[in-house]
Formats: C-alpha cells, sequence, structure tokens
C-alpha cells in the first residue's frame, strides 16, 4: 500500500474541494495556496513522476488545466493571469511524490515569482544549444500506447 496524501484525498480518506474530477484526472484546491484560487491536477491512478504518466492521462491534466483556468479568468476569483507548473523529482521542488499540475491565479505584484540563477541573462552560442538538443533527442520516444 502506498503512502500517498493525494491518493488519500482521492479516495475520501481526507478532506478535499474538488473542482473536477472524471476517470483519468481530478482537480481540487490547494490547501497552502500561492494565491487564492491555486488548484492542483492530478491523475487519478497514482503516479510519482511525470515519465509514469500514460499520454491520455497527461493529454486530460493540460486539457483540465486550460478549462481551470479559464474558468478562473470568469469567476470573481482575482486573476490577471495563469501559471501552470509541475516539479518533477526532488531536485526540481517537488515534494509530493504524486504528480501534480499546479494551476494558479497570478495578477500584478501578487509577490509571487521565480528567481533565475547569476548568468541567466548571458546567451549559450547556437552550437551549445543545438549540441544539447543533440543529446536530448538521441534519447526521445514517445509511446502512443502508454
Amino acid at each position: 500500500m502506498i503512502d500517498c496524501v493525494i491518493c488519500d484525498l482521492l479516495s475520501g480518506e481526507l478532506e478535499v474541494s474538488l473542482v473536477h474530477r472524471d476517470e483519468l484526472c481530478a482537480g481540487f484546491m490547494d490547501i497552502q495556496p500561492i494565491n487564492p484560487g491555486h488548484m492542483l491536477i492530478v491523475p487519478v491512478r497514482h503516479s510519482s513522476a511525470l515519465g509514469e504518466l500514460r499520454s491520455e492521462e497527461s493529454s486530460q491534466m493540460f486539457r483540465v488545466a486550460q478549462a481551470l483556468g479559464e474558468a478562473l479568468r470568469k469567476s470573481a476569483v482575482k486573476c490577471e493571469g495563469v501559471n501552470l507548473f509541475l516539479a518533477d523529482g526532488e531536485a526540481a521542488g517537488q515534494e509530493i511524490f504524486h504528480t501534480h499540475l499546479h494551476v494558479v491565479p497570478r495578477y500584478a505584484g501578487d509577490g509571487f515569482g521565480f528567481n533565475f540563477p547569476s548568468g541567466y541573462q548571458n546567451k549559450p552560442a547556437r552550437s551549445e544549444l543545438n549540441l544539447l538538443a543533440g543529446k536530448i533527442r538521441a534519447f526521445l520516444q514517445f509511446d502512443t500506447n502508454s
């Protein structure tokens, strides 16, 4: 048995403020929101990493994210923009190991942002970008059956 707070939310073992649920994914309010209206979209089936998602699950998660983003903009929730954020792995900031996509309503002066490393403003040479693209492309696979 997996000890997973998100699985406990989806099973009804823990209380959740559900916004959407279908056979592939669910969307609910984050209990520690960046801004009011911050939601999480998760696969119903336990998946601890992005690479474990089936293509239909990830596709549905982004369809739901798009719909929830539009709903945020039309609602009474303060929302001038939307950030989608998914942390995959501990080094990326993932703290709960059930794949989850944040839908964060944004507005000017909300205090949230990204910190860029020193040297970020220095653009790499095209040859370096091409080399990296080739290294990644060598391992790129699309599994249409997953």
